[in-house]
């Protein structure tokens, strides 16, 4: 079981990514509103803001599918904060284009724009902020030369994969290209130091800021990165990869319930053996970056280091993947003793098999229960309260899931009325709200519900839909939604099941 040290009280807190706050520039930064969001969650009696992963996006503009794992995004970095340092001005700001819908983020505004004031920004501040970036460069030597360079190379070869980079001696890391393009790229790669620079003085202000209203910050790590990742580029030996810098075979899940064809993740495959050699070392590395953001991490696909699903490279789907065992506990074990005062939890959702349910147990991590999938009937996994243990998370739903207004909207009768039933639905409540007193009224440690499920949104505000390519990670919150007669009701409820921290 976990520690005293690492061990998560009775509480509540809100899933609500960064990105899907309020701000007139075209995405949600760590500026104002992510203050005013801590304050909302304060007042609502919440300890915990679940954020979704904070790494620099790519194609897709998925959060789970980053440019590194440890790196910040640039478009979270706050253009507000920037303007009353001096780096910026205002009419700089407001002649640039964040796109035409406030309540959706258009990342292709974004990338076009953003990059051109975080330039403005560093031939203001760089030299004016040398000594402090020179200190922050030795706090991060383990990672930032690696991704400032990265980013530099993918800038010269016009954003294409590693993989397809025409300089294979920059492709495959050879020391004189290496040396070739580190003189050559000197002013994209400060570029992209100051940038880092940026997001991480900001986010420490944040996190201070938080931490002073008594919010702690609960994160994401996917169990795999990308392949288009500086990760997989800097530390090729460390994974499944081919003498070309190609991998055999790559992440996925087998089809369910739900995916007929199953999920094709296309990132590559660990080499657990190589990994073992040193103890680890990169997931290390990984963790101890990582708790430098986040105060709990929740490991995605926790089931992955039991066994993982590897799919052969360049399938269309990932029907023809087979199982393959995992690190277990060698690997978990290693995590435990070098963070022992870190936090986790484990995403152990899919199909339990005993070897997960094991490992789990052997962890003594948390794992997750999800209201949504209590009652459907196609799957036999028990999700219902009353066979929880406290040692558990409740989330009404994930950002994988239908809002709860959505989920009602598409649920069958018969699941319907089963869940009327055992949660004691009612008009008079609200059915939306009723489901959210079944997982604050339970024994589970911690309860979580994303902001979108407080403000009794449909699926238009729906996060993301595993397996579509388009329409993901773009909801935003209006400005003024998070009034101070909601943060009372949910405080109420907090209170009232004695979760309030």
């Amino acid at each position: 079981m976990q520690s005293k040290d690492n061990y998560i009280e009775r509480s509540s807190g809100i899933l609500m990514p960064l990105f899907s706050l309020p701000s007139p520039y075209g995405i949600g930064t760590l500026g104002q509103s992510a203050r005013e969001f801590v304050d909302f969650l304060s007042d609502a009696h919440q300890a915990w803001w679940q954020i979704l992963p904070v790494g620099p996006t790519s194609y897709g503009d998925s959060p789970y599918q980053s440019l590194s794992t440890y790196a910040g995004n640039p478009y979270l970095i706050d253009l507000d904060i920037l303007k009353a340092d001096g780096l910026l001005t205002a009419d700089e700001i407001e002649q640039m284009y964040w796109g035409d819908n406030s309540e959706r983020v258009d990342y292709g505004a974004l990338y076009q724009n953003r990059f051109v004031l975080l330039k403005k920004a560093m031939e203001r501040g760089f030299d004016r902020d040398k000594e402090k970036i020179e200190e922050f460069e030795a706090d991060n030597s383990d990672w930032l030369p690696d991704y400032t360079l990265y980013m530099a190379l993918k800038r010269h070869f016009d954003m294409r994969p590693w993989t397809h980079w025409p300089d294979d001696a920059a492709r495959l890391r050879k020391p004189e290209a290496l040396k070739k393009y580190r003189e050559k790229l000197t002013d994209d790669i400060k570029l992209f130091t100051y940038i880092q620079y940026l997001f991480f003085s900001q986010w420490k202000e944040l996190r201070e800021y938080a931490h002073n209203k008594g919010i702690g910050i609960i994160g994401d790590i996917p169990i795999y990165v990308a392949l288009d990742s500086v990760d997989v580029w800097a530390s090729p030996e460390e994974f499944m990869l081919d003498e070309k810098g190609f991998p055999s075979e790559v992440a996925g899940v087998p089809p369910d319930y739900f995916t007929a064809e199953g999920q094709l993740w296309g990132n590559p495959l660990y080499n657990y053996d190589k990994m073992k050699e040193d103890g680890y070392g990169w997931w290390v590395r990984r963790i101890g970056g990582a708790s430098k953001i986040y105060d709990v991490i929740r490991i995605d696909h926790f089931r992955g280091f039991e066994s993982f699903w590897a799919v052969p490279y360049g399938d269309k789907n990932a029907i023809n993947g087979h199982w393959k065992k995992g690190p277990g506990m060698s690997l978990i074990g290693v995590l435990k003793e070098r963070f022992p005062h870190i936090r986790f939890i484990a995403e152990d959702l899919g199909y339990p098999s005993p070897e997960v349910v094991q490992l789990l147990k052997d962890s003594g991590f948390p794992g997750m229960k999800v209201l949504e999938f209590a009652f459907d009937s196609r799957d036999s996994s028990n999700y219902l309260p009353h066979a929880y243990t406290d040692n558990c998370v409740c989330y009404a739903g994930t950002h994988d899931n239908d809002t709860l207004k959505g989920w009602l909207e598409k649920i069958n009768q018969d699941d319907l009325k089963k869940a009327v039933e055992y949660l004691g639905l009612n008009e008079k409540e609200g059915y939306i709200w009723g489901i959210l007193r079944g997982g604050m009224s339970s024994v589970a440690r911690l309860f979580v519900t994303q902001m979108q499920d407080y403000l009794e949104l449909d699926n238009s505000a729906r996060m993301n839909t595993p397996g579509s390519p388009e329409g993901n990670w773009q909801w935003r919150i209006k400005v003024g939604q998070t009034t101070p007669s909601l943060a009372a009701k949910i405080a109420h409820m907090t209170n009232l099941y004695n979760r309030a921290k």
